[in-house]
């Protein structure tokens, strides 16, 4: 997930890069005009050069493989949405295992999930398999990620995807749903009930925010102080930045993956050490995939957005989950949303990181299922 933290973690990784490639070029230069003797900086210089381009492959190794590791697979059953940006949003459509007839499974409970920042809708690969022997899932790419187009106006508000959540929920059909978001997913679900207050009790039987929070999340991060201090003198000018240049760190960010950097970092961001191989490289891989230009974009209409006042008046039942160990969202940000929700209750996952939903996914899957089901039924 592009949470302000992991914008920092990142231009680390990119520096690391830099340093371990032209380390290596420039200690191989060197030996070869003869400035350095010894064969030790040969074999020191080849070092360096071999962990640029095969470090990621000794990182993975040292990770446990999982009897299921996350892949990238999509529905066939898809919608495109076209909003008057420009954008358009690739909607999925994945219908209940047991058997039934075509019309009776729009009718079928269904949740909506919406994605965090950073990854796209196949991040939701447990949550698709596990929740469809009952559940109608539906999934969506954030307009600039996955198979969705970015607006032509270059407008990365939480309110235009709010918007655009709302078109997606039109086309579920009428009956009511479950509003699901993780990470920046649960901030556009409360820029959402501020935006269509009417809808709540109506369309929406209940909301799932998880690992999110209600304003800025540098208040809200680990090391807040600091990046609060740093938001306006070096973090903004360097979002822009990244902007600027987002071709050249997008190639940096595949070098970063290849020598092993990115997968340290995912892994001190999203996860508590006890994550598979595969979804370590999995959420690795799927972070990198978009433009440096977008995901910045996305970063500074987050230090925009406060929906504290919207919490109150939140009317339907809410469940708040969190990792425990999550520095990217700290717990006591979900904490004060299940305290300020009027008909919020918690549920916390340990051990569990910023991305619990994968490495914590069945149980994650069974905190889904139960809460929708009690919604779902309070409406029928």
């Amino acid at each position: 997930m592009f949470m302000p933290f992991d914008f920092l973690l990142r231009l680390l990784s990119n520096l690391a890069t830099v340093a371990i490639l032209g380390g290596g070029v420039c200690v191989l230069y060197e030996w070869y005009e003869g400035e350095l003797v010894s064969d030790r900086w040969l074999y020191l210089g080849i070092g360096l050069m071999a962990w640029s381009f095969l470090g990621f492959l000794l990182i993975l190794l040292l990770h446990r493989p999982g009897r299921d590791e996350p892949k990238p697979f999509r529905s066939k059953r898809v919608q495109r949405i076209a909003r008057p940006d420009g954008s358009e949003i690739h909607v999925e459509f994945f219908e209940p295992n047991y058997s039934m007839g075509e019309n009776t499974s729009h009718h079928a409970p269904t949740v909506i999930l919406t994605h965090g920042w950073g990854p796209d809708s196949t991040v939701w690969y447990y949550a698709k398999k596990q929740l469809t022997d009952q559940f109608r899932v539906i999934v969506w790419d954030l307009p600039g990620l996955g198979k969705s187009k970015k607006p032509d106006n270059r407008d990365y508000s939480l309110e235009k995807y709010a918007h655009d959540l709302k078109s997606v929920l039109d086309a579920a059909g009428d009956q009511p749903v479950i509003l699901l978001g993780h990470s920046m997913g649960a901030m556009i679900l409360l820029t959402f009930c501020r935006l269509f207050p009417d809808l709540l009790g109506q369309r929406v039987a209940g909301l799932i925010l998880v690992d999110g929070t209600y304003t800025n999340p540098l208040k809200t991060t680990i090391l807040n102080k600091l990046l609060l201090a740093l938001q306006k003198p070096l973090l903004e000018p360097l979002l822009h930045l990244a902007i600027a240049l987002s071709p050249l760190l997008w190639l940096a960010s595949w070098l970063s993956y290849l020598n092993g950097s990115t997968l340290i970092t995912t892994e001190i961001s999203g996860f508590t050490g006890r994550e598979t191989r595969g979804q370590l490289n999995f959420s690795s891989l799927i972070g990198i995939k978009a433009s440096p230009g977008v995901l910045a974009r996305g970063v500074l209409a987050m230090f925009r957005f406060d929906e504290t006042e919207t919490l109150p008046n939140i009317s339907v039942p809410t469940l708040v989950v969190f990792g425990k160990s999550d520095i990217a969202t700290r717990p006591f940000a979900n904490e004060r949303m299940a305290i300020e929700i009027p008909q919020a209750e918690s549920s916390v996952l340990a051990p569990g990181g910023h991305m619990a939903l994968m490495e914590r996914n069945q149980q994650f899957s069974e905190l889904i299922r139960t809460f929708s089901n009690s919604c779902l039924t309070l409406k029928r």
